[in-house]
């Protein structure tokens, strides 16, 4: 069993539920999955492995993973929550494409510094904290430059002429 299985398990019989073969497989299928997962993605890949697990067993589950330690929510300003990897896993910021929802994760000790010294600044005791930054990646910027070129340019024509009043 691995350690986050042991963390799973422990957290699910404090809450006083059993362990299923359901939970398993989500628990592992989540666990495989690099990815920022919605519900929703989580259920379409559970449903490859096991059609019978509805999404309701899927969000239920996730939320427990959540609750565990294992799962952290994150929006990305698309509407829907998104999940990742949070056992153990270093904290890290988010960059979003505007244009094609990619997601890049970065770390930086400068904004993190920064960060600490606004919380000492204000004596503000920081608990967590959630940076993302929406733009256009380089692909999106790429490609409108193609577009660009392909496109022919725009002749305006400006005709003269009084109003009449």
């Amino acid at each position: 069993m691995t350690e986050e299985q042991e963390v799973f398990l422990k957290h699910i019989q404090k809450q006083g539920l059993k362990r299923t073969a359901q939970r398993d497989l989500i628990l592992d299928v989540f666990l495989r999955t690099e990815e920022h997962l919605s519900s929703e993605d989580l259920y379409r890949l559970v449903q490859k492995e096991d059609p019978s697990i509805g999404h309701t067993t899927v969000y239920r589950t996730l939320k427990l993973l959540t609750d565990a330690g294992l799962a952290r929510e994150v929006r990305f300003g698309d509407g829907r929550a998104h999940y990742e990897h949070n056992y153990k896993h270093q904290h890290h910021d988010h960059m979003i494409c505007s244009e094609c929802g990619k997601v890049l994760e970065f770390f930086s000790a400068e904004l993190e510094a920064i960060q600490d010294a606004m919380a000492a600044r204000h004596r503000f005791e920081i608990t967590q904290h959630l940076l993302r930054i929406i733009g256009i990646c380089a692909e999106c910027r790429r490609a409108r430059k193609e577009k660009s070129k392909l496109e022919p340019p725009v002749k305006l024509t400006v005709a003269s002429g009084r109003m009449k009043g």
